[in-house]
């Protein structure tokens, strides 16, 4: 029986054990080899003192090792706390110290950054995956391997015991971590194996970094079944050309990534001089495609299914919706049906169900729900609304902030948010985060955070501040102060400064007005 998600790769081990399971840059580990390693990783985790429960980062670009670093870090009855490379330093140390994170998963590629994090006396007790002479103790892999028993440590792990944490942006301005059991990560990957029936015969792409929840697809869901994960290097991901190339060269089977990859695959992927009759479904998700792309990718792909993905990393995913046919107009794909052992109520703001048409929050209760937010209590109790219905039983479900209508057909359809946050190039941002960032500029005196619509990128977003008398600052100066705790994709794509920001009758900031003037 299968309850953790490492069991998932032991079981593949037995059935598959030549087969690859991760290949990256002409590198790979087949089922038996990332098994032994896995083992090794964990047992050294155990010898330095790494206990059940315990945090560990993965401070790594895309690459084979990733895959060795989450697995040995579950087997050793750790927790895998997923590190934007990235991310501002600040926000780095930022994560390390509310996980109280005393060992880190990384390799040269980050040597300064790393340098940094020791430099500012972090938790910091060990790196593993290259080897320096610094500060703290640095550990490169071919010692774990020459020194390390591939036999499983005697750690027991359950099915309720803590797989991950994944954060994403916070209303404060702090980060939240968002807890997945072994149960809800594995719920998942057994879900998604089964609806896009996968099998040890797939090659999946999987083009998101580790941080980012769409990456638990091939991480999670293809060991499941023994297929093979070809994860996609930094450098594929930024030339579309290349990237067609690698698709093609690996016949890949299932691909799943955010619409703007696949966008700028329609722009300036070559498609026309790629064979990828090998793919058999595309999925995508974490912001609207436009039709006018997807079109061309599907008639493009005519032997592929094309399915639209939704769920708040909180749930991993939890409607979907496979198109029937290539859109004839631009109206939005609805997010779909509710998929396997899941529930949905539509509340209006009263908590009371709403008629079907009518709109409300939708609200989700799903075997792949997080545990919690980490260390946020007040966050978990807010996130989560307690149903006990008629008989009394509790039913807890996750309420998304998304608003939706259930039209005809039964098909969620979505129509916005409840509260400031949005999805830009599949990330999620907390516009009010980007804003109180902006206001703790010495030079800054107000500041209006949007989000404004672009033909091709989706939603960016834009801002717009007035200053305190006498100062003075360059718009890229504001993007600097602002991406020095932020990620790159939180900054805003335009700064204006001006002398007074547009009002509502009312006295309300006029973002209406700032959205229209925004530049595309």
């Amino acid at each position: 029986m299968i309850y953790t998600l490492p069991q998932a790769v032991e079981a593949s081990a037995k059935a598959f054990p030549t087969k690859e399971a991760f290949r990256c840059m002409q590198k790979s580990y087949t089922y038996q080899e990332l098994e032994a390693q896995m083992n090794q990783l964990a047992n050294f985790l155990i010898q330095n003192g790494v206990q059940k429960g315990d945090r560990v980062g993965v401070y790594l670009n895309r690459c084979l090792e990733s895959a060795l670093a989450i697995y040995g870090i579950m087997q050793a009855g750790a927790v895998f706390v997923p590190l934007d490379p990235l991310a501002p330093i600040d926000r780095i140390k930022y994560l390390l110290e509310d996980c109280e994170v005393q060992f880190v998963i990384s390799q040269n590629a980050q040597s300064k950054k790393l340098e940094q994090l020791i430099a500012l006396e972090g938790p910091l007790k060990g790196i593993i995956g290259l080897q320096k002479d610094w500060a703290v103790p640095t550990h490169n892999w071919e010692h774990i391997q020459a020194t390390m028993s591939s036999t499983k440590p005697a750690v027991k792990v359950l099915a309720d015991d803590l797989a991950y944490i994944m954060y994403t942006s916070g209303t404060t301005g702090t980060p939240k971590g968002i807890m997945h059991t072994h149960y809800s990560g594995l719920s998942y990957a057994k879900l998604s194996a089964d609806l896009y029936e996968l099998t040890n015969l797939d090659r999946v792409g999987n083009h998101a970094a580790l941080h980012f929840d769409i990456s638990t697809f091939g991480y999670l869901s293809a060991p499941l079944v023994g297929a093979t994960t070809i994860i996609v290097p930094d450098a594929h991901t930024k030339m579309p050309a290349s990237l067609s190339s690698l698709m093609e060269k690996e016949k890949l089977t299932l691909w799943y990534s955010v619409p703007l990859a696949l966008i700028q695959l329609v722009q300036r992927g070559v498609l026309e001089e790629r064979d990828l009759s090998s793919l058999r479904w595309v999925l995508f998700g974490g912001e609207p495609f436009p039709p006018k792309f997807l079109r061309t990718l599907m008639e493009a792909w005519p032997q592929a299914s094309f399915s639209n993905v939704y769920g708040p990393a909180e749930v991993n995913q939890c409607t979907y919706y496979t198109i029937p046919e290539v859109p004839e107009d631009d109206q939005p794909l609805p997010l779909g049906h509710v998929w396997g052992n899941t529930e949905m109520l539509i509340l209006d703001p009263k908590d009371q169900a709403v008629a079907n048409g009518e709109t409300g929050e939708l609200l989700i209760r799903s075997a792949t729900r997080m545990k919690g937010y980490w260390k946020r209590p007040d966050l978990t109790d807010r996130g989560f609304y307690i149903n006990k219905g008629h008989t009394g039983v509790s039913k807890i479900f996750y309420r998304t902030g998304d608003l939706v209508q259930l039209g005809e057909g039964g098909l969620l359809h979505f129509l916005g948010r409840k509260d400031r946050q949005i999805k830009t190039r599949g990330y999620r941002v907390e516009l009010d985060e980007v804003e109180a960032l902006l206001i703790t500029h010495e030079a800054v005196e107000e500041a209006a955070v949007f989000a404004y619509p672009h033909p091709e990128s989706g939603l960016l977003i834009g801002a717009a501040v007035t200053l305190k008398v006498n100062q003075s600052i360059a718009e890229n100066e504001l993007q600097r102060h602002i991406g020095q705790a932020l990620p790159w994709y939180a900054v805003p794509q335009q700064i204006n400064i001006t002398h007074a920001l547009p009002r509502t009758p009312a006295g309300k900031i006029n973002r209406k007005v700032l959205i229209a003037q925004a530049k595309v």
